[in-house]
Order: C-alpha cells, then sequence, then structure tokens
C-alpha cells in the first residue's frame, strides 16, 4: 500500500535534486535515478523526515554522478534551418547543404556537399531526414555485425536492431535483447558509433552501470572515453 507521490527538493551544495518521493510498505529505502534524469524514492512507511533527508544527502553524490552519465547520452544537436550553406553532419565530418529543384526527389553526397533535390514542395527537412534513417540502418547494422563477435566469450544472440527518434538518448538496450539507436547517431564519427553499439552490447552482460559493466567496456573498447568525448563535442 502507498501514499500519494509528492514533488521534494533536496539541496546539496549548489545543487537542487528534485525527487518524487512515495512510501511503501518495504524495508529499505529505494532510489531510482532514470534515463531522463528524474529521481524516484520509495521509502518505507515509517521513515522519518529526518532520517530521510539524512539517507539522500549520503546518496546525493551517486545520484547527481546518475544524472550526467545520462546526461552525456541527450542529443542536443542545435535546430537547424534547412537552408543553402547551412552545414550538416553525416559520420562525423561536415556538409554544406544545396537544395535545388529536379525530376526526382533525392539526397546524395556530391564533391563535399550535401545535395537535396526536389521535385515537388516536399520539405527539405523531410527528405534529408529520411536520408539520414536509411544510412542509419545500414551503417548501425554493419557496425553491429562487426562488433559482436568481440563478444563471443559472453555468448550473448545477435541482438534485433531498432532505429528510433529518442529525444534523450542515442542508444538503449530492453531486458529481452533489443538494442534501439537514435538516428541522429548517424551525425557522430564512426568510432563514436561503435562506442555507443559497444556500450549498448555490455548492458546486454551487465545491465547497471556497474565496474564490471565498465571493465567490459574498457575491454573491448580501451579508447571509449575519446569517442564519448568526440559524440559530446561533435554533436552537443
Amino acid at each position: 500500500m502507498s501514499e500519494t507521490a509528492t514533488i521534494e527538493t533536496l539541496v546539496f551544495g549548489s545543487r537542487e535534486i528534485q525527487y518524487e518521493l512515495s512510501f511503501q510498505d518495504r524495508k529499505t529505502l529505494g532510489i531510482r535515478v532514470y534515463p531522463d534524469c528524474k529521481v524516484k524514492v520509495i521509502a518505507p512507511l515509517d521513515t522519518t523526515g529526518e532520517k530521510l533527508k539524512i539517507k539522500l544527502k549520503e546518496k546525493a553524490p551517486w545520484i547527481i554522478k546518475q544524472q550526467l552519465e545520462f546526461l552525456s547520452y541527450h542529443p542536443l544537436t542545435p535546430p537547424r534551418a534547412y537552408i543553402n550553406g547551412e552545414t550538416h553532419l553525416y559520420l562525423g565530418r561536415q556538409y554544406k547543404l544545396r537544395i535545388e529543384k529536379a525530376e526526382i526527389n533525392e539526397v546524395k553526397l556530391y564533391r563535399g556537399r550535401l545535395l537535396v533535390l526536389k521535385r515537388d514542395k516536399t520539405p527539405a527537412k523531410n527528405l534529408l531526414s529520411e536520408w539520414y534513417r536509411k544510412k542509419a540502418s545500414v551503417h548501425f547494422e554493419e557496425t553491429l555485425i562487426k562488433i559482436l563477435p568481440l563478444f563471443a566469450r559472453h555468448k550473448i544472440n545477435q541482438p534485433e536492431l531498432q532505429i528510433r527518434q529518442m529525444p534523450t538518448r542515442w542508444g538503449s538496450c530492453t531486458p529481452k535483447g533489443k538494442v534501439i539507436l537514435n538516428p541522429e547517431l548517424i551525425k557522430a564519427p564512426k568510432g563514436s558509433i561503435e562506442y555507443v553499439i559497444i556500450h549498448e552490447l555490455c548492458h546486454l552482460v551487465h545491465h547497471n552501470h556497474t565496474r564490471a559493466f565498465y571493465n567490459l567496456q574498457e575491454s573491448i573498447m580501451p579508447d571509449w572515453k575519446k569517442w564519448k568525448e568526440r559524440l559530446e563535442t561533435t554533436l552537443n
């Protein structure tokens, strides 16, 4: 039996941590940090306000660390106007956009430019988004197949790959072994794409960000921090 949840705020140093608090018939305090950085706290029914405050301050560094970890995967690519001369990314390289009228709708890389050919009123944004999605589907699948043998000793099955627009994540995986990747990731360098896929495959072995998880990620990709940083600096 749980009471109605309330929104509370914990002040820790210069930070304010907002969290959803509810009480249940349980013995221990439960804290969860979600990919969108929301925090939920479930406390035993007899927990006093003072005891709760002490416990949360003890856990505050961990909560902040988890939020920062999730934030590092949040796509923050600046919005585009889709006009001639504007730069757009593909596999970590910048291309100048060129929009032209044509007999067919087509997007292609041509002489260092990202060329969008339009025969009707379909917005260039729509044509380019579809092109990115198709490129992402092919490149992500090829990269996954290339990386999977590195996990051979962990005996994981080849996961189903799904391309899905996600406002707050580059990638995720489900308990049943499906890997979901954001099509926006195709704009990142190849090494950064490999890093995200490796990160998700590691989660099929270790579901949480434990020491064992990071040890596995390090063993598969020793320079993962470099590619994580490239991802953040290129697309943010």
